[in-house]
């Protein structure tokens, strides 16, 4: 894809949600302020609590659920709306003034819907549902906070951990400490170590860099934040940013191309017995912590090593995500709404969800390896609950919690959606051979710049 078809694909996608933003404000009938204003914590629940963007599917969802019910009160029928979030019906269902009173969304999607007006403040709810805004991780909460006002309740946390076959670390003379990123150089003569290739191609992957999802994960541990902490500054283009993105491209060079990791990447099982660890054809990666349990379901007897990834003077570092609840502009039962959001992320709620997932894991004779809940609170109450696996679960069960002790984000901003895929574009632009690193991000730099001065400039009525 050349430049301008890079820039042109980005430019159409902020004009097709300009389009759905001047519905939205039509639809929501007045400023964010007095969207808030509908919030009444001193209503009595019932109705309808119409929830979008989230089904209750296991144990730690469904535990948490008959909690919330209860809290809800027999005045109130719950309609759960199955399926993820589709941004653009939901957009569709505020313009047309006919909301869901409740959306599960992805957090780096809650800033650009705050910007158009799409979702409420929810100081109020705050204040009338008397929830500790404290107790949540604080990088959560910063996703969630737009212009120093709070749009979601945060719920779950993901974060990065470097996981490595020991067998092939130690058959190369390596430990995890040449591959968990604190030492670029080490990690490349690793990689160079570990790959191996045949007749027919790549027999084992090296290193995964995780290309393009984890570039943000590489900058910061580069020192880079890609863009300001207010939200308004790009710095795509940084030039220790264009290191990062050169030396993890240069991880898949050196065993020949993305195209050859990627496709070999994908043949495997991941979820199975069969998975790159299990069959050792795969030396290390960075994966979010869930893939723990996977692993420990499917393949308990893999030879597995586990740290946090690390900055470059060593220090655990994650790049976070997560989902939020936000109340959408417009909603029938803002109230209920609140209340829902509240118990699902409550300690009480969590805790409950901790012993449901206890129980089931003992039944089948695994350990419990704990849940991420994006309230610190609730993570203390629930480590204490985690139990032994022995090696190497334990070691990444610690290694799980330190490294969401040491999170950043990507702070809400009202165009996430085109500095996200301004970015995106960039990387794959390089992994593709079409661009080289330097100019990939000072193009991406300008296309996400622009959209940020313009998407600020429509927040604060300049544009």
């Amino acid at each position: 894809m050349t430049t301008a078809r890079r820039r042109g694909r980005v430019l159409a996608t902020i004009a097709g949600i300009g389009l759905l933003t001047t519905g939205c404000a039509v639809g929501t009938g007045g400023s964010a302020d007095d969207a808030d204003a509908t919030y009444d914590a001193d209503a009595s629940l019932e109705g309808e609590l119409s929830v979008m963007g989230f089904s209750g599917v296991d144990e730690v969802a469904t535990s948490r659920m008959d909690l919330a019910e209860q809290e809800l009160g027999d005045g109130v029928d719950l309609n759960l709306i199955e399926g993820e979030l589709d941004l653009q019906q939901f957009l569709s269902t505020v313009a047309t003034g006919d909301p869901p009173d409740l959306i599960y969304a992805n957090r780096d999607q809650i800033g650009s819907l705050a910007a158009r007006d799409a979702i409420l403040p929810l100081q109020r709810c705050i204040d009338g549902e008397g929830i500790d805004t404290s107790a949540f991780v604080e990088s959560a909460l910063a996703q969630v906070t737009l212009d120093g006002e709070v749009y979601g309740i945060p719920e779950f946390n993901v974060v990065q951990l470097t996981m490595a076959n020991g067998d092939l670390l130690a058959d190369a003379g390596l430990s995890i400490d040449d591959v968990n990123g604190s030492d670029w150089d080490a990690m490349s003569a690793a990689n160079e170590a570990l790959v191996k290739r045949g007749s027919t191609g790549l027999e084992v992957i090296g290193i995964d860099s995780k290309l393009p999802e984890f570039f943000p994960l590489w900058a910061k541990a580069a020192g880079v934040d890609l863009i300001s902490e207010d939200g308004r500054e790009a710095n795509l283009d940084d030039p220790e940013a264009v290191r990062a993105r050169e030396w993890a491209v240069s991880i898949y060079d050196a065993q020949g191309g993305f195209a050859d990791v990627k496709a070999f990447r994908d043949s495997a099982d991941f979820f199975g017995e069969g998975n790159q660890f299990a069959t050792g054809v795969l030396g290390a990666m960075p994966m979010e912590q869930w893939y723990i349990n996977v692993l420990n379901d499917v393949s308990p007897d893999a030879p597995l090593v586990f740290d946090t990834v690390r900055d470059l003077q060593g220090e655990p570092i994650a790049y976070a995500s997560g989902s939020a609840w936000a109340v959408p502009a417009g909603a029938d039962n803002p109230e209920a709404a609140c209340r829902w959001a509240r118990a699902m992320t409550s300690v009480d709620a969590w805790e409950a969800a901790a012993q449901a997932r206890l129980e089931l894991r003992e039944e089948e004779g695994k350990p419990f390896t704990g849940i991420l809940t994006g309230s610190a609170e609730a993570d203390e109450l629930v480590r204490g609950m985690v139990t032994s696996g022995g090696e190497p679960w334990d070691a990444g069960v610690e290694a799980m919690y330190e490294a969401n002790e040491h999170t950043f984000t990507l702070p809400a901003n009202p165009a996430d959606a085109e500095f996200e895929q301004a970015m995106q574009d960039a990387v794959n632009a390089v992994l593709t051979g079409e661009a080289e690193p330097a100019d990939a991000l000072a193009e991406a730099q300008q296309v996400a710049q622009e959209a940020l001065d313009e998407a600020w400039a429509r927040v604060e009525g300049e544009g």
